[in-house]
């Protein structure tokens, strides 16, 4: 091994829009286009009949809570996560669709307080809003500084992966997808004259080996490769074959993480060919507190993914979970019970993958490169 680690931060979906957008120093237009919730507003007055009064022109930090001072502490030299919204005041709502996300433009802020170097965006929820609201969430993010992967306008700029500078004058190469098992509507795909997302298929061989190609022909000497891929359904811990295989396909082809999400609660992980597939990280950030329904998941707990990579290979030395709850929409540390709980849940749900989960006195998580 040459150097010191890499570590990078990995978070599931991050859905600042509807009920975060609210609570921010410059709510959107309230307005809900579902069927039993007509006023953003509402999710805001669930959370607080659970857990107790919100601020409503809370801080840009509120949402992150104790997590911001969590990643300043552990100092990754790469932050990845899944922007999960629209990021416009676009009025042009996409049809049949039965939940609707979109953030204010002026709130961004909220969103470079965690400073995230990559924000995926191949998923179900960022054009929400339409083609018009794409433009204007691309445009917004790059007007913050924020660079983005996996939609674009055009088919070219959708695949193109993200580029990040890392320690020893190596690059981090992030590409994001999105598949129609996470709800991804075809007709978002991107092509050669119209924006979209970078649209792929898990079941799909010549959608695995279109990926496979395009991290063979960009990853150079030194780059590390994570693929950040939206797919399955919301809840429970099975993980499809086609995924598992999909999965497989890409680390064979030169990626060292992939990174999946779309679940609302963390999914099982393996260590394959001593890299690390995430395949469902769970929720970060959103506005769930306080809806029933799924409460044995516990998708009020969060996780913090935190893995350190050696940089010549790119395989995992080890990854750090570090364990929140969502509460009042502010991220707070886990009780030592619900740890246990998480622990105990996710060392069960991945046996199948022969990965070994440790716990830590105080809570968290590590699973070592195999």
């Amino acid at each position: 091994m040459g150097g010191e680690l890499l570590t990078l931060f990995l978070a599931g979906d991050v859905m600042l829009g509807r009920g975060v957008d609210q609570i921010l120093p410059h709510p959107g237009d309230p307005a809900l286009p579902e069927a039993y919730v007509s006023d953003a507003r509402t999710y805001v007055e669930l959370a607080e009949a659970a857990n107790g009064t919100i601020p409503w022109r809370a801080p840009y930090s509120w949402p992150w809570g104790e997590a911001l001072g969590l990643l300043d502490a552990a100092a990754p030299d790469a932050r990845v996560l899944n922007l999960e919204t629209s990021v416009t005041q676009s009025d042009d709502i996409a049809p049949g669709k039965a939940v609707h996300y979109r953030m204010h433009p002026a709130n961004l802020p909220c969103l470079a307080a965690v400073r995230p170097d990559v924000c995926a965006l191949a998923n179900n929820h960022v054009l929400d809003y339409g083609r018009r609201g794409l433009a204007e969430t691309l445009d917004s993010l790059a007007a913050a500084g924020l660079r983005a992967a996996g939609a674009g306008r055009d088919l070219a700029e959708a695949r193109r992966p993200a580029v990040v500078p890392i320690p020893g004058k190596r690059r981090l190469l992030v590409f994001s997808l999105g598949t129609a098992s996470s709800g991804v509507p075809h007709g978002w795909a991107a092509t050669a004259d119209r924006s979209g997302i970078y649209f792929s298929d898990e079941s799909s061989d010549a959608a695995a080996a279109d990926a496979a190609g395009r991290i063979r022909r960009a990853k150079r000497s030194g780059d590390l490769v994570v693929v950040s891929i939206h797919w399955g359904s919301n809840w429970g811990y099975t993980v499809p074959r086609d995924q598992i295989r999909f999965a497989h396909t890409l680390v064979d082809s030169g990626a060292d993480v992939v990174h999946g999400h779309s679940s609302h609660h963390p999914r099982p992980f393996e260590v394959y060919r001593g890299h690390l597939v995430l395949y469902g990280c769970g929720d970060l950030i959103d506005d769930y507190e306080g809806i029933g329904g799924n409460e044995r998941y516990r998708d009020d707990l969060r996780l913090l993914y935190l893995v350190a990579l050696e940089p010549d290979t790119g395989r995992l030395d080890h990854a750090r979970l570090v364990p929140l709850q969502a509460h009042r929409m502010r991220l707070r540390h886990a009780s030592l019970e619900d740890s246990v709980w998480l622990h105990e849940v996710l060392a069960r749900t991945g046996r199948t993958f022969g990965t070994h989960l440790a716990r830590d006195p105080e809570g968290a998580l590590t699973v070592r490169g195999g």
